[in-house]
Protein backbone atom coordinates (compact mmCIF):
# COMPACT_ATOMS: atom_id res chain seq x y z
CA UNK A 1 0.00 0.00 0.00
CA UNK A 2 1.48 3.35 -1.29
CA UNK A 3 1.51 6.31 1.67
CA UNK A 4 -1.69 7.84 -0.99
CA UNK A 5 -3.78 4.76 -0.36
CA UNK A 6 -3.34 2.89 -3.63
CA UNK A 7 -2.10 -0.47 -3.85
CA UNK A 8 1.37 -1.26 -4.62
CA UNK A 9 2.43 -4.40 -7.17
CA UNK A 10 5.39 -6.44 -5.77
CA UNK A 11 8.95 -5.87 -7.61
CA UNK A 12 8.40 -9.64 -8.67
CA UNK A 13 6.95 -12.00 -10.37
CA UNK A 14 5.59 -14.26 -8.09
CA UNK A 15 4.69 -17.18 -10.66
CA UNK A 16 8.74 -17.65 -11.51
CA UNK A 17 9.97 -20.96 -9.94
CA UNK A 18 13.60 -21.99 -9.68
CA UNK A 19 15.11 -25.35 -7.97
CA UNK A 20 18.27 -23.38 -6.64
CA UNK A 21 17.67 -23.22 -3.17
CA UNK A 22 15.42 -23.79 -0.46
CA UNK A 23 16.08 -20.21 0.37
CA UNK A 24 14.44 -18.67 -2.60
CA UNK A 25 10.78 -19.60 -1.41
CA UNK A 26 9.02 -17.09 0.19
CA UNK A 27 7.87 -17.25 3.82
CA UNK A 28 5.01 -20.01 5.03
CA UNK A 29 1.54 -17.86 5.34
CA UNK A 30 1.11 -19.75 9.11
CA UNK A 31 4.65 -18.14 9.86
CA UNK A 32 3.53 -15.13 8.72
CA UNK A 33 0.33 -15.17 10.87
CA UNK A 34 2.56 -15.99 13.81
CA UNK A 35 4.71 -12.82 13.21
CA UNK A 36 1.73 -10.82 13.13
CA UNK A 37 0.16 -12.19 16.60
CA UNK A 38 3.86 -11.41 18.32
CA UNK A 39 3.38 -8.12 17.09
CA UNK A 40 1.55 -5.19 19.26
CA UNK A 41 2.21 -4.25 22.40
CA UNK A 42 5.80 -3.84 24.21
CA UNK A 43 7.53 -7.29 25.71
CA UNK A 44 10.39 -7.71 27.21
CA UNK A 45 13.65 -7.16 24.77
CA UNK A 46 16.70 -9.88 24.37
CA UNK A 47 15.27 -12.75 25.24
CA UNK A 48 13.21 -11.85 28.43
CA UNK A 49 10.04 -12.30 26.15
CA UNK A 50 6.93 -14.55 26.92
CA UNK A 51 7.69 -16.53 23.14
CA UNK A 52 11.20 -16.87 23.66
CA UNK A 53 9.86 -18.45 27.44
CA UNK A 54 7.81 -20.58 25.61
CA UNK A 55 10.47 -21.24 22.81
CA UNK A 56 12.14 -23.36 25.36
CA UNK A 57 9.40 -25.66 26.29
CA UNK A 58 8.76 -26.46 22.91
CA UNK A 59 12.56 -27.11 22.22
CA UNK A 60 12.53 -29.20 25.34
CA UNK A 61 9.19 -31.34 23.98
CA UNK A 62 11.47 -32.23 20.75
CA UNK A 63 15.12 -32.77 22.30
CA UNK A 64 14.43 -33.68 25.79
CA UNK A 65 14.21 -31.62 29.03
CA UNK A 66 17.67 -30.68 29.03
CA UNK A 67 17.63 -29.21 25.87
CA UNK A 68 18.35 -25.52 25.95
CA UNK A 69 18.22 -23.05 22.71
CA UNK A 70 19.58 -20.04 21.63
CA UNK A 71 17.79 -18.29 18.77
CA UNK A 72 19.96 -16.58 16.80
CA UNK A 73 19.42 -14.80 12.93
CA UNK A 74 20.99 -17.36 10.48
CA UNK A 75 23.22 -20.58 9.81
CA UNK A 76 26.62 -19.61 9.81
CA UNK A 77 25.66 -17.60 12.77
CA UNK A 78 24.83 -21.11 14.90
CA UNK A 79 27.41 -23.16 14.00
CA UNK A 80 29.86 -20.34 14.39
CA UNK A 81 28.51 -19.72 18.34
CA UNK A 82 27.97 -23.66 18.72
CA UNK A 83 31.69 -24.74 17.37
CA UNK A 84 32.84 -21.90 19.89
CA UNK A 85 31.21 -22.58 23.33
CA UNK A 86 32.36 -26.47 22.14
CA UNK A 87 36.41 -25.50 22.33
CA UNK A 88 39.04 -23.61 23.74
CA UNK A 89 41.25 -21.50 21.50
CA UNK A 90 43.69 -24.33 20.36
CA UNK A 91 40.61 -26.59 19.57
CA UNK A 92 39.54 -27.41 16.01
CA UNK A 93 37.08 -29.34 14.11
CA UNK A 94 36.98 -32.33 11.96
CA UNK A 95 34.31 -32.11 9.13
CA UNK A 96 33.71 -33.84 5.46
CA UNK A 97 35.10 -31.49 3.07
CA UNK A 98 31.42 -30.72 1.63
CA UNK A 99 30.62 -29.30 4.71
CA UNK A 100 28.96 -25.78 4.53
CA UNK A 101 30.98 -24.71 7.80
CA UNK A 102 33.96 -25.73 5.19
CA UNK A 103 32.75 -24.02 1.57
CA UNK A 104 29.92 -21.72 2.10
CA UNK A 105 30.22 -19.86 5.00
CA UNK A 106 33.12 -17.46 3.76
CA UNK A 107 35.72 -18.16 6.19
CA UNK A 108 33.53 -17.37 9.05
CA UNK A 109 34.47 -20.63 11.48
CA UNK A 110 38.07 -19.79 11.04
CA UNK A 111 38.19 -16.01 10.95
CA UNK A 112 35.39 -14.77 13.15
CA UNK A 113 35.11 -18.22 15.06
CA UNK A 114 38.92 -18.51 15.48
CA UNK A 115 38.50 -22.27 14.09
CA UNK A 116 40.89 -24.44 12.87
CA UNK A 117 38.94 -27.15 10.53
CA UNK A 118 40.34 -30.22 9.43
CA UNK A 119 38.54 -31.82 6.91
CA UNK A 120 38.14 -34.98 4.67
CA UNK A 121 37.03 -35.91 1.89
CA UNK A 122 33.51 -38.09 1.67
CA UNK A 123 32.13 -39.23 -1.63
CA UNK A 124 28.72 -39.00 -0.11
CA UNK A 125 28.98 -35.97 2.29
CA UNK A 126 28.84 -38.21 5.36
CA UNK A 127 31.68 -38.46 7.69
CA UNK A 128 32.22 -42.42 9.31
CA UNK A 129 34.44 -43.39 11.91
CA UNK A 130 37.22 -44.49 9.50
CA UNK A 131 36.78 -40.87 7.94
CA UNK A 132 37.17 -38.97 11.56
CA UNK A 133 40.44 -41.51 12.06
CA UNK A 134 42.28 -39.67 9.03
CA UNK A 135 42.43 -36.75 11.43
CA UNK A 136 41.83 -37.42 14.69
CA UNK A 137 45.39 -37.95 16.12
CA UNK A 138 48.10 -35.52 17.30
CA UNK A 139 46.56 -34.98 20.44
CA UNK A 140 49.41 -33.43 22.96
CA UNK A 141 51.37 -32.32 20.03
CA UNK A 142 52.29 -28.58 20.84
CA UNK A 143 52.48 -28.12 16.53
CA UNK A 144 49.21 -29.19 15.86
CA UNK A 145 45.56 -27.54 16.57
CA UNK A 146 43.80 -30.36 18.66
CA UNK A 147 40.81 -32.32 17.45
CA UNK A 148 38.03 -31.70 20.06
CA UNK A 149 34.84 -31.88 18.12
CA UNK A 150 33.57 -33.45 15.29
CA UNK A 151 30.72 -31.62 12.95
CA UNK A 152 28.17 -33.54 10.83
CA UNK A 153 25.33 -32.21 8.77
CA UNK A 154 22.04 -33.70 8.49
CA UNK A 155 20.46 -33.74 5.64
CA UNK A 156 24.34 -33.49 4.19
CA UNK A 157 25.29 -30.81 1.71
CA UNK A 158 24.46 -33.84 -1.01
CA UNK A 159 21.54 -34.15 0.22
CA UNK A 160 22.13 -38.30 1.81
CA UNK A 161 20.35 -38.25 5.15
CA UNK A 162 22.29 -40.27 7.89
CA UNK A 163 20.92 -42.97 10.16
CA UNK A 164 20.19 -42.56 13.75
CA UNK A 165 22.43 -45.84 14.18
CA UNK A 166 25.28 -43.87 11.79
CA UNK A 167 25.07 -40.82 14.30
CA UNK A 168 25.14 -43.35 17.35
CA UNK A 169 28.32 -44.84 15.78
CA UNK A 170 30.16 -41.59 15.15
CA UNK A 171 28.99 -39.54 18.50
CA UNK A 172 30.45 -43.15 20.34
CA UNK A 173 33.77 -43.27 18.64
CA UNK A 174 34.17 -39.27 19.17
CA UNK A 175 33.32 -39.23 22.46
CA UNK A 176 35.99 -42.41 23.01
CA UNK A 177 39.05 -39.87 21.53
CA UNK A 178 37.45 -37.20 23.98
CA UNK A 179 36.09 -35.22 21.53
CA UNK A 180 32.24 -33.71 21.26
CA UNK A 181 29.49 -34.10 18.34
CA UNK A 182 28.51 -31.04 16.54
CA UNK A 183 25.87 -31.57 14.23
CA UNK A 184 24.46 -28.52 11.35
CA UNK A 185 20.85 -29.39 10.90
CA UNK A 186 20.14 -26.52 8.45
CA UNK A 187 17.67 -29.37 6.92
CA UNK A 188 16.98 -31.34 10.26
CA UNK A 189 13.29 -30.86 9.46
CA UNK A 190 14.13 -32.55 6.14
CA UNK A 191 16.00 -34.97 7.85
CA UNK A 192 13.38 -36.26 10.27
CA UNK A 193 10.66 -36.37 7.21
CA UNK A 194 12.78 -38.94 5.19
CA UNK A 195 13.46 -41.17 8.32
CA UNK A 196 9.91 -40.76 9.84
CA UNK A 197 11.40 -40.39 13.40
CA UNK A 198 11.50 -37.20 15.95
CA UNK A 199 13.94 -35.13 16.45
CA UNK A 200 15.44 -36.87 19.35
CA UNK A 201 16.10 -40.12 17.87
CA UNK A 202 18.97 -38.91 15.87
CA UNK A 203 20.20 -36.40 17.88
CA UNK A 204 19.79 -36.50 21.72
CA UNK A 205 19.05 -40.47 21.56
CA UNK A 206 22.30 -41.09 19.74
CA UNK A 207 24.93 -38.85 21.22
CA UNK A 208 24.41 -35.22 19.90
CA UNK A 209 25.94 -32.56 22.04
CA UNK A 210 25.24 -29.65 19.78
CA UNK A 211 23.53 -29.14 17.19
CA UNK A 212 21.86 -25.78 14.72
CA UNK A 213 18.09 -25.62 14.08
CA UNK A 214 17.47 -24.74 10.92
CA UNK A 215 14.22 -22.78 10.49
CA UNK A 216 14.58 -20.24 7.33
CA UNK A 217 15.11 -23.33 4.55
CA UNK A 218 12.13 -24.81 6.24
CA UNK A 219 9.56 -21.57 5.84
CA UNK A 220 10.77 -19.04 8.30
CA UNK A 221 11.50 -15.34 7.43
CA UNK A 222 14.55 -15.84 9.59
CA UNK A 223 15.47 -18.15 12.37
CA UNK A 224 18.07 -20.67 13.31
CA UNK A 225 19.01 -21.72 16.77
CA UNK A 226 21.57 -23.17 18.90
CA UNK A 227 20.51 -26.21 20.64
CA UNK A 228 22.52 -27.75 23.40
CA UNK A 229 21.77 -30.89 24.39
CA UNK A 230 24.54 -31.78 26.80
CA UNK A 231 25.18 -29.10 29.08
CA UNK A 232 28.64 -30.27 29.82
CA UNK A 233 29.77 -29.88 25.91
CA UNK A 234 28.98 -26.24 26.06
CA UNK A 235 30.18 -23.20 27.73
CA UNK A 236 29.90 -19.44 27.15
CA UNK A 237 26.98 -19.34 24.49
CA UNK A 238 24.84 -16.33 26.62
CA UNK A 239 28.12 -13.83 26.09
CA UNK A 240 29.13 -15.75 22.75
CA UNK A 241 25.76 -14.96 21.04
CA UNK A 242 25.96 -11.29 22.25
CA UNK A 243 29.76 -11.54 21.18
CA UNK A 244 29.30 -12.62 17.49
CA UNK A 245 26.44 -10.62 16.64
CA UNK A 246 23.51 -13.29 16.67
CA UNK A 247 21.74 -11.78 19.94
CA UNK A 248 18.31 -10.28 18.51
CA UNK A 249 16.82 -7.41 20.83
CA UNK A 250 13.12 -8.16 19.27
CA UNK A 251 13.52 -11.90 20.35
CA UNK A 252 9.68 -12.20 20.21
CA UNK A 253 9.74 -12.49 16.47
CA UNK A 254 12.31 -15.16 15.56
CA UNK A 255 10.88 -17.32 18.60
CA UNK A 256 7.36 -17.03 17.59
CA UNK A 257 8.49 -18.17 13.87
CA UNK A 258 10.06 -21.63 15.53
CA UNK A 259 6.96 -22.17 17.84
CA UNK A 260 4.84 -21.82 14.88
CA UNK A 261 6.86 -24.14 12.82
CA UNK A 262 7.30 -26.74 16.07
CA UNK A 263 4.69 -26.70 18.01
CA UNK A 264 2.58 -29.70 17.44
CA UNK A 265 -0.90 -30.55 15.86
CA UNK A 266 -3.37 -32.94 17.25
CA UNK A 267 -2.00 -35.71 15.34
CA UNK A 268 1.57 -35.02 16.67
CA UNK A 269 3.01 -33.46 13.41
CA UNK A 270 3.23 -29.85 12.94
CA UNK A 271 4.15 -27.02 10.37
CA UNK A 272 8.15 -28.41 9.83
CA UNK A 273 6.55 -31.73 9.34
CA UNK A 274 4.13 -30.91 6.85
CA UNK A 275 6.31 -28.28 5.28
CA UNK A 276 9.91 -30.85 5.34
CA UNK A 277 7.57 -33.69 3.80
CA UNK A 278 6.45 -31.85 0.98
CA UNK A 279 9.79 -30.64 -0.52
CA UNK A 280 10.90 -33.84 0.04
CA UNK A 281 7.86 -35.22 -1.73
CA UNK A 282 8.36 -32.87 -4.68
CA UNK A 283 12.17 -34.00 -4.85
CA UNK A 284 11.66 -37.67 -5.29
CA UNK A 285 8.63 -37.12 -8.01
CA UNK A 286 11.33 -34.89 -9.95
CA UNK A 287 13.83 -37.68 -9.72
CA UNK A 288 11.35 -40.25 -10.44
CA UNK A 289 9.74 -38.58 -13.47
CA UNK A 290 12.86 -38.34 -14.87
CA UNK A 291 14.34 -41.93 -14.20
CA UNK A 292 10.94 -42.48 -15.93
CA UNK A 293 12.62 -40.44 -18.94
CA UNK A 294 16.09 -42.57 -18.78
CA UNK A 295 14.11 -45.43 -19.19
CA UNK A 296 12.14 -44.57 -21.98
CA UNK A 297 15.19 -43.27 -23.40
CA UNK A 298 14.13 -39.60 -23.28
CA UNK A 299 16.59 -38.34 -21.50
CA UNK A 300 20.03 -38.79 -23.38
CA UNK A 301 23.43 -38.38 -21.06
CA UNK A 302 21.29 -37.64 -17.84
CA UNK A 303 22.52 -39.72 -14.85
CA UNK A 304 22.19 -38.94 -10.94
CA UNK A 305 25.34 -38.47 -9.18
CA UNK A 306 23.57 -39.34 -5.06
CA UNK A 307 20.78 -40.90 -3.72
CA UNK A 308 17.50 -38.39 -3.04
CA UNK A 309 17.04 -38.56 0.48
CA UNK A 310 15.07 -35.70 1.50
CA UNK A 311 14.73 -32.85 -0.89
CA UNK A 312 18.04 -32.06 -2.89
CA UNK A 313 18.28 -33.90 -6.29
CA UNK A 314 22.13 -34.38 -7.70
CA UNK A 315 22.33 -34.89 -11.12
CA UNK A 316 25.01 -34.77 -14.59
CA UNK A 317 23.95 -33.34 -17.39
CA UNK A 318 25.96 -33.34 -20.55
CA UNK A 319 27.49 -29.67 -21.91
CA UNK A 320 25.30 -26.61 -22.43
CA UNK A 321 21.97 -28.39 -21.20
CA UNK A 322 22.40 -26.69 -17.84
CA UNK A 323 22.92 -23.29 -19.21
CA UNK A 324 19.56 -23.25 -21.92
CA UNK A 325 17.06 -25.17 -18.92
CA UNK A 326 18.43 -21.95 -16.40
CA UNK A 327 16.42 -19.80 -19.17
CA UNK A 328 13.46 -20.77 -17.89
CA UNK A 329 14.21 -21.91 -13.85
CA UNK A 330 17.24 -20.67 -11.95
CA UNK A 331 19.33 -23.53 -10.37
CA UNK A 332 23.23 -24.10 -9.20
CA UNK A 333 26.03 -25.78 -10.89
CA UNK A 334 27.92 -28.03 -8.09
CA UNK A 335 30.64 -29.17 -10.10
CA UNK A 336 30.75 -27.38 -13.47
CA UNK A 337 33.46 -29.43 -14.81
CA UNK A 338 31.73 -32.85 -14.73
CA UNK A 339 28.29 -31.65 -15.20
CA UNK A 340 26.80 -32.03 -11.83
CA UNK A 341 23.63 -29.97 -10.70
CA UNK A 342 21.72 -29.58 -7.84
CA UNK A 343 18.04 -29.53 -7.52
CA UNK A 344 16.21 -28.05 -4.43
CA UNK A 345 12.58 -28.30 -3.61
CA UNK A 346 10.64 -25.93 -1.15
CA UNK A 347 7.24 -26.58 0.98
CA UNK A 348 6.08 -24.18 -1.29
CA UNK A 349 7.63 -26.60 -4.90
CA UNK A 350 4.33 -27.76 -6.50
CA UNK A 351 3.40 -30.79 -8.64
CA UNK A 352 2.76 -28.40 -11.79
CA UNK A 353 6.23 -26.75 -11.20
CA UNK A 354 7.96 -30.41 -11.59
CA UNK A 355 6.32 -31.32 -14.14
CA UNK A 356 6.92 -27.86 -16.07
CA UNK A 357 10.54 -28.63 -15.14
CA UNK A 358 10.71 -31.99 -16.53
CA UNK A 359 9.17 -30.94 -19.32
CA UNK A 360 12.36 -28.49 -19.73
CA UNK A 361 15.00 -30.66 -19.31
CA UNK A 362 13.79 -33.43 -21.45
CA UNK A 363 13.32 -30.43 -24.60
CA UNK A 364 16.78 -29.64 -23.98
CA UNK A 365 18.43 -32.81 -23.55
CA UNK A 366 16.85 -33.97 -26.99
CA UNK A 367 18.42 -31.16 -28.71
Amino acid sequence: MGEDGTVTSPLHDPSVRGFASDNYAGVHPEILDAIAQANGGHQVAYGGDVYTERLHEVFASHFGEGAQVFPVFNGTGANVVGLQSMLPRWGAVIAASTAHINVDEGGAPERVGGIKLLTVESPNGKLTPELIDKEAWGWGDEHRAQPLVVSITQSTELGTVYTPEEIRAIAEHAHGHGMKLHLDGARLSNAAAALGLPFRAFTTDVGVDVLSFGGTKNGLLFGEAVVVLDPSASDGLTYLRKLNMQLASKMRFGSAQLIALLEQDADGGGLWLRSASHANAMAARLRSSLEALIVAGEAPGLSFSQPTDANAVFAVLPAGVADRVRESFRFYDWDAATGEVRWMCSFDTTEADIDGFVAAIRTELQR
